[in-house]
């Protein structure tokens, strides 16, 4: 039976996250604008098949198809109305996936609206993250997996509802934008080590990044955040290499060898949590497993 994540990683034990959804939605047949959260309700059997799929792989922790769920995202498709219903059924697909071995995230992106244009409030904001939140946990998600955040107060404010209104751990990653040698920063400025200090004053139990930069970029990124926050657990989650267009197609350069190439580099930077963002498929996950075996390097 699984324990808290944070408990399992006191032991020095290294997990395994897993891969892009976005990605692996779109291969099963999901089309340029539709809702991939509506999948939930539509699509079951296929949403429960990603996650499976990341499991069998060798994924400790498995996220759910609700990046987008929050009522400001959900809207775009008239489905503001549906929060709790599509948040609900993707925690309890990967649930079923996950069984009561492995640990099931609850994916939390940004709402797109930004405090600093005066189109939301707080208040607002925190309900929005309040409803995600409560319908992931009645959903049987374990942690609420605040990602690729850039603005630390809707960081702030997303941890806040989490914390207060379940009782589930929280994870807060960030996207960084390589700028010069050994510089990173969030759309809004942040740099690695700012970052690392907002999510842990606002209470995360877990910071990270993810998604925009590939495996090597993460080693450096992870190295920034370790020397902030030296205590608190770190989860990445690298792209498979900068996107490309190749005959009117994005692809992702990175090959799952490549990636798990870098993951004793990863973990002697400071991760403790290790998996993937766009253009990641269960393959990567597989091979940064093989790596990764029992919590501990293979070689």
């Amino acid at each position: 039976m699984r324990t808290r994540i944070t408990d399992a990683l006191k032991s020095g034990k290294i997990l395994i996250s897993d891969g892009a959804w976005g990605t692996i939605l779109q291969l099963n047949g999901l089309q340029p604008g539709e809702c991939p959260e509506l999948w939930n309700i539509t699509h079951p059997e296929q949403v429960r098949a990603i996650a499976e799929s990341y499991i069998a792989a060798g994924a400790d922790l498995v996220e759910t198809n609700s990046f987008g769920g929050s009522c400001f995202k959900l809207e775009h498709f008239g489905l503001a109305g549906r929060v709790t219903e599509l948040n609900e059924a993707a925690a309890r697909l990967s649930r079923e996936a996950a069984g009561n071995d492995k640990w099931v995230i609850g994916s939390v992106g940004p709402t797109g609206k930004m405090l600093v244009m005066s189109d939301v409030t707080e208040e607002e904001l925190y309900d929005a993250f309040k409803t995600q939140a409560i319908a992931l946990e009645k959903g049987g998600a374990d942690a609420i997996c605040i990602e690729t955040m850039s603005d630390p107060d809707e960081a702030r404010i997303a941890i806040k509802a989490a914390k207060e209104n379940t009782g589930l751990e929280v994870i807060c990653t960030f996207t960084f934008d390589a700028a010069g040698e050994n510089n990173f920063y969030t759309m809004m400025g942040l740099t690695p080590a700012q970052a690392a200090q907002a999510a842990q004053a606002a209470g995360a139990d877990v910071i990270g990044s993810n998604c925009g930069n590939g495996i090597a970029n993460m080693i450096k990124i992870v190295e920034q955040l370790r020397e902030a926050a030296p205590d608190i657990p770190v989860m990445v989650q690298a792209n498979a290499g900068l996107p490309e267009m190749k005959d009117g197609k994005t692809v992702y350069p990175e090959s799952p060898e490549h990636m798990a190439g870098f993951v004793p580099e990863i973990i002697r930077a400071g991760a403790n949590i290790i998996g993937g963002c766009c253009g990641t498929t269960p393959a990567h996950i597989e091979a940064i497993h093989k790596t990764i075996k029992n919590g501990r390097l293979t070689k």
